[in-house]
C-alpha cells in the first residue's frame, strides 16, 4: 500500500471515530436530531469521509479493498454536498450506527 494511501485511510478512520464519539450518548434518532450542532458535525465527517474516499485515494486501494463500498460512500457525500435540506435524517443515522461500525472495522484490517 502506498503510504499516501495509508495516510488517508488513516484520516477516514479518524472522521469515523469522531462521529462515534459525537454519537455516543444518542440513543435514538430524536436524540440524534435534538442537537443541531451534533447533527452537523456528524453530517460534516460524513462529506469528508466521502470527499477522501472520491478523491484522495488511489483507485489501486479502492480495488484491492473491495469489501468497502466505495460507490456508497461517495453517494452519501454527493447527497449531504448537493442537496443538504434533503438529507433524509433516518439515513444519516442508520449510516452512523448501522455502517460506521462495519466500515471501522473494515479500515483497521488495513491501518
Amino acid at each position: 500500500m502506498v503510504n499516501k494511501d495509508l495516510q488517508v485511510l488513516k484520516k477516514i478512520y479518524d472522521h469515523i471515530n469522531t462521529v462515534i464519539l459525537y454519537c455516543s450518548n444518542c440513543h435514538s434518532l430524536d436524540d440524534f436530531q435534538a442537537d443541531s450542532m451534533r447533527v452537523e458535525a456528524c453530517v460534516f465527517n460524513l462529506m469528508q469521509i466521502g470527499e477522501l474516499a472520491k478523491i484522495a485515494l488511489s483507485d489501486d486501494i479502492k480495488s484491492q479493498i473491495s469489501t468497502i463500498p466505495w460507490k456508497q460512500l461517495y453517494g452519501m457525500r454527493n447527497r449531504i454536498v448537493h442537496g443538504y435540506s434533503g438529507v433524509d435524517m433516518h439515513i444519516i443515522w442508520d449510516t452512523i450506527h448501522e455502517d460506521l461500525p462495519m466500515l471501522k472495522q473494515e479500515i483497521e484490517k488495513y491501518l
